[in-house]
């Protein structure tokens, strides 16, 4: 438990310093800090893995005197930590250290010194991340100029579950983007420059779209009495998006009764038969 010495010698700053995620010292650190009534701050490293990434943390501890708290089971990366910071007088706290060696005492065994074990950090872990940071950048037609990028592009008219879609197949590692097809205004030319095989056409049926929209509208207190609910209007811009589907040579996918997960594992059924 930090003390409240060295809290006053941390100037109401902490700094987390991890293998992982950050988040156990993070959850322990914030526990701790219940207990005193000051303000203070918090910054997280995660993901040190290498000794020479010790000093820029170190720098930023001595330059903001704050309290270093770590969680890094590989011996020689925490043996830097804490030799840098005892060269420059600055506090740290190691939360595993003591309890990976009573731990191992206990069950006469060598602990693994493998790091990130708890999130299973690897380099499909960081594909991931960046797919989900692709996908909420390119959500709606946003940074059309980057488009290019993506794995998959989902097409439809409002309310086709294009960004749940995206954000699933983010998860699975898919940098993803959507783009909405506006009443009244041609597709966007970025669509143009996307492989015909990585764009999807969401169509559903027209009963379910008009259910989904006078929904929408109630959750917004909006008035219901427009052309977006307005039962003619939308079967027009199903017409027109299933034109614009057939003209781009895009594959139409149906969400009408189907879940979020069903949809996303029919696009990916489609895009490994054709890309790989």
């Amino acid at each position: 438990m930090l003390s409240p010495e060295q809290l006053e010698r941390a100037d109401s700053e902490v700094i987390v310093v991890s293998d992982g995620t950050g988040d156990t010292a993070t959850s322990a650190v914030k526990a701790v800090m219940l207990q005193f009534h000051s303000e203070w701050k918090l910054r997280v490293f995660g993901g040190i893995r290498h000794e020479s990434e010790i000093r820029r943390v170190i720098d930023q501890a001595e330059g903001s005197n704050a309290l270093v708290v770590f969680s890094l089971v590989d011996k020689r990366v925490a043996g830097a930590l804490i030799r840098e910071a005892g060269s420059r007088g600055v506090p740290t706290v190691d939360l595993l250290g003591a309890l990976i060696a009573k731990v191992a005492q206990h069950l006469h065994a060598e602990p693994r010194h493998e790091p990130g074990l708890l999130h299973g950090f690897s380099d499909e872990y960081f594909e991931r991340i960046d797919a989900v940071e692709f996908a909420v950048r390119h959500d709606d037609g946003a940074s059309l100029e980057t488009l290019f990028e993506a794995d998959i592009v989902l097409v439809g008219v409002s309310r086709t579950s294009k960004t749940p879609l995206s954000m699933y197949l983010a998860q699975r590692g898919f940098k993803t983007g959507n783009v909405p097809l506006v009443s009244g205004l041609e597709p966007s030319s970025a669509l143009g420059e996307i492989d015909p095989r990585r764009v999807f056409g969401l169509i559903v049926d027209h009963a379910t779209l008009l259910t989904l929209r006078i929904n929408r509208l109630k959750v917004l207190r909006a008035s219901p009495h427009s052309s977006y609910t307005d039962s003619d209007a939308v079967e027009l811009e199903l017409r027109r998006a299933r034109k614009v589907f057939r003209e781009r040579r895009w594959r139409v996918i149906d969400i009408t009764g189907r879940a979020v997960e069903e949809t996303a594992a029919r696009v990916l059924d489609l895009y490994h038969a054709q890309i790989n």
